[in-house]
Formats: structure tokens, C-alpha cells, sequence
């Protein structure tokens, strides 16, 4: 099959730097991976023009700074619709389809943990330590996948927490990481360090002290937002005192899409709502209030890193992802060559339809397994996908269709294709009786959880007591 053979391509996805400006040696990589922040869900204008692609009452100055110094891209991509499946495609630099990830309750990946981004990054670059705090999501441990330092196996519900000064862990974990840039700079270590911050998921908690200079219904939502930014302004804060800025990449992104007050559809569904997110890059040999029109997928971060890390070093067979270093050091100009030539989603639980879609060039194809449906746009020109091109242009649209199918065939398998083909949901109740058996328990690391998870329930939300902590 014709993706059997783009999958045996060359694995090597960075494309020439010829022309841009030059990356340093053993750079730090800060990645600010945030939970269920939609495209409009920060100040910065996502998409250039286009207003409906930010908040402007939300005030995060911050972000705004980074944006100022560096790259927005605008159109970015979330690896799948929801956090679960979005996490995993970003540790294996592959589609949640080829991973075998596309819910919460598919634990039995299909790629090797040995090749997840950290095990990987420090093979290629032994000089490198990498960590990973806050929101975990998965039965296989950090430690297992590369991490030398972490909060263990954490879940959603450990971002609520009861602590008033310390809201959604926003602060906690900011602080472990201060903690862990400290090291390894006093040990003469490069790092990679992942936060994964529960907010601004559902439910929203914050500060009394940010909550009081907000009204109205979305307050919270607000307060929470800028609690986050207060935190990313310690996290520069820190870099500066340490005389690392000039040598360290910070990316901030979203797990997966939301909600908007223009795009269709929202999280778990395959519109651009839920799988549009914020993406925004800083750090050396970037062009300062740069934006770039190419289209990106958070799986792409696995050959950043380490095209970034250790330039030329072959990747992982299977990975999907291609290097965004050059064209964030060209001013956002250039494409990302990638081995696989289009970007693929699918989710079929919690949702009205089981869909897939995929994405070639400027133009995205959604089909509705259960009724047949396919909708074409052009999601270049139209982002809010008001034109269904697929009568319009049947043979590109019978194209894509064909490509979709053949790649949930072969990555899935042919019992689950004809699941899908007959119009039939993902078995919720039987996968979860799976994820219990992927071995949460004794999978789970003790220390870690004892370091980072906080107990479940937590102080109700909006009731936090004054204070404004120092993390």
C-alpha cells in the first residue's frame, strides 16, 4: 500500500537551514504545554487579522512578551481533540492513528516507549537531563520514557487541588521546575523540561487575590488565565538569573482545541475548534514579532527538539513529525517535510459521530463514519469551514477519503476499520475495563506522587483564600 512505502521513507525529517539564521549548541528547551486552552484563549492575536483568534480582556503580558520576541504560528495543530491522545502523539512524534492512541482507554501503543522524545533526546545527546512536571495522563511513567525527574503519574483531578495558594498546581509546579533549572545548571547540564499545566482545564481555580480584580461569569476563567502567566513570568524571571535566556528555545502550546466564538465545532470533536491551538516559540536566531502561515502539528516537536538538541541524528523509525527549526529560523518562511504527506486525526467515543480526518496541503477532509458524510474544506482560506468543497471537487475529496481509509486500516487494523465501517462507536465501557488492566497501580511511582499529585477534589472552585504566593 502506498502508505506502507511512505512509512519506510527516509526518517530523517529536518529540512536545509540554508539561508537562516544558525541554532547553539546544546540549547535548553522550555515547552509551556497548557490543558484546554482553545485558539482564543490568550491576548495574542493567533491568526494575523483576525480578532476572533484571541481574548483581549484576558491579560497574560508574559505570553505577550514571548510572542513579542518570537514566532506565533497560526496555523498549529493539537494531535488529537482531546488531552489523552494529544499527549501520547506529542512523547512518540506520531498521529494518535498510528500510535494506536486515539482514546484515553488505548494504552498498548504501538511504538516502543524506549523511542519516546526523552529516551530518544538523551541517546542523542547523552549531555542532556529532561523533566517533566505536572499533568501526566498515562499508565506508562515518565520514568519509563525518559524523564529524570517528574511528578509521576498524575490524572485530572490532581489539578484540583485544596490548597488556596496554590490553584490548579500552577504554582507547585512552578516552583519544581525553578528547582530543576537550578540543577542542571549548577551541574553543567542542557535540559529539556516539560510543564504540563492543569489549567486552564476545567474546573477553574485561582488566587482570591487575581479572582477579585475580575466580574462576571467569566471571571474565574479569566483569574485562572492569569495566574498561569503570572507563572510563566517567573519562569523568565528565572532564565534571566541564570544567564540562560539567550540559549534556551520556549515553546508554549495546548493540548488540544476548544471552544471558540467563531470556529466550528469544540474538544473531542475533529472541526478546527477542536484541534486549532496557540503555538508560540522563542529563543535564539528567532525573528522577534514573526508569524508564520505553515501548518504545524504538536507531533512536529519531537524533531524540533532534537533537530535542535542534536542536529542530524537519525529519528526513530515511524515517527510522523517534521522539524519546525528551519522555518522558525527564517522568519516562519519554508515548510516542514515530514515522512507521512498529510496530518491524520480520529476520535470515536464521547462524540455524536465516530470521524476521522486528515489534512494535505491547504485542504482537510472530515468523514462521519456512521453516516457517510464527507466535508471539504479549504481550511487555508477558510479557517471557519463555512464552504463544504466536496461536491465541488469530488476526485480530490474521493482522494483524501481513500488516504484516510487505508491509513486507519493499516495503523488501527482491519477488525477496527470494519467496526468503523459499519457506523459502529468505540466501546467506552471495555476500554476502560482496559485501562484499569494497563496497570495504573503498578505502573505508578510512588515518589513522584507523593512529590506532585494532590488529592482529588479539592477547595471548591473560586474559593480560594487571599494570598499572593511567590513560587
Amino acid at each position: 500500500m502506498k502508505y506502507l512505502k511512505l512509512i519506510l521513507l527516509s526518517v530523517i525529517c529536518g529540512i536545509s537551514t540554508a539561508g537562516a539564521a544558525s541554532a547553539p549548541t546544546n540549547p535548553n528547551i522550555l515547552f509551556i504545554f497548557v490543558d484546554d486552552q482553545g485558539l482564543d484563549g490568550t491576548p495574542v492575536e493567533m491568526i494575523p487579522g483576525k480578532d476572533f483568534s484571541r481574548t483581549a480582556s484576558y491579560k497574560m503580558p508574559n505570553l505577550e512578551r514571548i510572542a513579542s520576541q518570537g514566532i506565533i504560528f497560526s496555523q498549529a495543530y493539537a494531535a488529537h481533540p482531546k488531552c489523552e491522545g494529544s499527549r501520547a502523539a506529542y512523547q512518540m512524534g506520531r498521529s494518535t492513528v498510528t500510535l494506536n492512541a486515539i482514546d484515553k482507554w488505548h494504552v498498548n501503543w504501538s511504538a516502543p516507549i524506549t523511542d519516546s522524545i526523552a529516551n530518544t533526546l538523551k541517546r542523542a545527546n547523552p549531555t542532556y537531563r529532561a523533566a517533566h512536571f505536572g499533568k501526566w495522563q498515562w499508565p506508562q511513567t515518565p520514568a519509563s520514557m525518559g524523564y529524570d525527574a517528574s511528578d509521576g503519574i498524575t490524572m485530572n483531578e490532581d489539578g484540583d487541588t485544596s490548597d488556596p495558594l496554590d490553584p490548579k498546581q500552577t504554582f507547585g509546579i512552578t516552583r519544581r521546575a525553578q528547582d530543576y533549572m537550578d540543577k542542571q545548571v549548577k551541574e553543567g547540564h542542557p535540559f529539556y523540561l516539560q510543564l504540563s499545566y492543569y489549567a486552564p482545564h476545567a474546573k477553574p481555580q485561582a488566587l482570591a487575590s487575581t479572582l477579585k480584580n475580575y466580574s462576571g461569569a467569566n471571571a474565574l476563567q479569566a483569574a485562572m488565565t492569569e495566574d498561569l502567566d503570572t507563572c510563566i513570568g517567573v519562569l523568565l524571571k528565572k532564565l534571566d538569573q541564570l544567564g540562560i535566556t539567550k540559549n534556551t528555545y520556549v515553546i508554549y502550546m495546548s493540548d488540544n482545541g476548544m471552544k471558540t466564538t467563531a470556529l466550528k465545532g469544540a474538544k473531542a470533536l475533529l472541526d478546527e475548534g477542536g484541534l486549532r491551538v496557540p503555538l508560540i516559540v522563542s529563543g535564539p536566531g528567532i525573528t522577534a514579532k514573526a508569524y508564520s502561515n505553515v501548518p504545524v502539528i504538536s507531533y512536529d516537536m519531537f524533531p524540533t527538539v532534537l533537530d535542535l538538541a542534536a542536529p542530524g541524528f537519525a529519528i526513530p523509525k515511524g515517527t510522523e513529525g517534521g522539524s519546525w527549526k528551519s522555518v522558525m529560523l527564517s522568519g516562519g518562511k519554508g515548510t516542514v517535510t515530514r515522512p507521512i504527506d498529510h496530518m491524520i486525526w480520529h476520535h470515536d467515543v464521547e462524540v455524536p459521530h465516530p470521524q476521522t480526518a486528515i489534512r494535505r496541503e491547504d485542504y482537510k477532509l472530515l468523514y462521519y463514519w456512521d453516516t457517510k458524510e464527507s466535508f471539504l474544506y479549504d481550511v487555508n482560506k477558510d479557517v471557519l469551514e463555512t464552504t463544504n468543497l466536496a461536491t465541488q471537487q469530488p476526485a480530490l475529496a474521493a482522494k483524501l477519503l481513500a488516504d484516510l481509509k487505508a491509513h486507519v486500516r493499516t495503523s488501527l487494523g482491519d477488525e477496527k476499520f470494519s467496526s468503523l465501517e459499519n457506523g459502529q462507536f468505540g466501546d467506552e465501557s471495555k476500554g476502560g475495563a482496559g485501562m484499569e488492566a494497563g496497570g495504573m497501580s503498578a505502573a505508578s511511582e510512588t515518589t513522584g506522587m507523593a512529590a506532585g499529585g494532590m488529592a482529588a477534589g479539592g477547595m471548591a472552585a473560586g474559593g480560594m483564600a487571599a494570598g499572593n504566593p511567590t513560587p
